[in-house]
């Protein structure tokens, strides 16, 4: 009978900068008896800030939770924001939409192909355009209807479904309603939005429309995590595309909508693979 595999485990870890943490954690490791697989990591000069991720194999009787309780000291010592998961453990999402289904179907499909490393525990909408959509993918959806006298009794109930699911991470894929500053620190790092970054001067509704008007060469968007300020948190992952003048409002549409799926479906990866490490109001992102 051939021997189990060894279990793969994913270690980050952010601390300030001082000489001996690479040779504390690979020596820690060495004497736990694992093997690094792939290592990264960087010191920011600005912030005084060291940010580090390794991937690495054990075999038993090594266990995520002797893992979690002998390298406390090491991170003690180091005075580390650390966390340690298993590689190959799926992280359970919320996806949240309101009427534009482009991110959603993208999120749903990439889910359902293994291209993310997620489970879709639920979709919620303030609306019920993608209920069928939903279902086909055997994906609980949850109808929670928004206006200014029900805001608060919604987003209670976003936070007991996100509580009762297990869920760590929450994706606005073009969810439309401004979220209160209490969920938003709530969810504070468990968050990420999709917005047409490119467009800053375009507000208000049919942005592409007006960029059009503008003859704008460049659109894009940007996916970055929820806070308080909106549209202001730190950025994951920008996508860009060139256009010209003979590309109509309804292509620019098109194409805008490609390089959001583009960008979020790139965040939503990296985030539960464990590569974004919080970096003030930046990100450290080891893709």
């Amino acid at each position: 009978m051939s021997e189990p595999a060894p279990e793969q485990f994913v270690l980050t870890l952010s601390c300030p900068d001082r000489m001996g943490i690479v040779h504390a954690v690979s020596s820690y490791l060495f004497m736990t008896g694992c093997n690094i697989e792939d290592s990264q990591q960087f010191g920011d000069h600005d912030t005084g800030l060291f940010f580090m991720r390794v991937h690495f194999s054990a075999e038993p009787p090594v266990t995520l939770e002797k893992l979690r309780a002998s390298f406390a000291a090491v991170g003690d010592s180091f005075r580390m924001d650390w966390q340690l998961h298993l590689a190959e453990q799926r992280m359970r999402v919320v996806l949240m939409v309101s009427r534009f289904g482009h991110c959603l179907n993208d999120l749903l499909f990439r889910a359902r192909i293994g291209a993310l490393p997620v489970e879709i525990a639920a979709v919620v909408s303030n609306h019920t355009d993608f209920a069928e959509l939903v279902a086909s993918h055997d994906v609980p959806f949850h109808h929670l209807p928004v206006t200014p006298e029900t805001k608060q009794q919604a987003e209670a109930e976003l936070l007991r479904l996100v509580e009762r699911e297990g869920v760590e991470l929450v994706v606005l894929a073009r969810y439309m309603q401004v979220l209160s500053d209490d969920l938003c620190k709530a969810l504070s790092g468990r968050i990420i939005n999709i917005h047409h970054s490119f467009l800053p001067s375009f507000k208000g509704a049919k942005p592409y429309h007006q960029a059009h008007a503008r003859g704008v060469k460049l659109i894009g968007a940007t996916a970055h995590y929820v806070t308080a300020d909106l549209d202001e948190g730190p950025i994951i992952e920008q996508e860009v595309e060139r256009v010209g003048h003979e590309v109509s409002p309804d292509q620019l549409v098109a194409v805008g909508r490609d390089v959001e799926c583009q960008a979020l479906a790139r965040a939503v990866k990296w985030h539960s693979e464990h590569r974004v490490l919080l970096n003030g109001h930046r990100t450290v992102v080891f893709a």
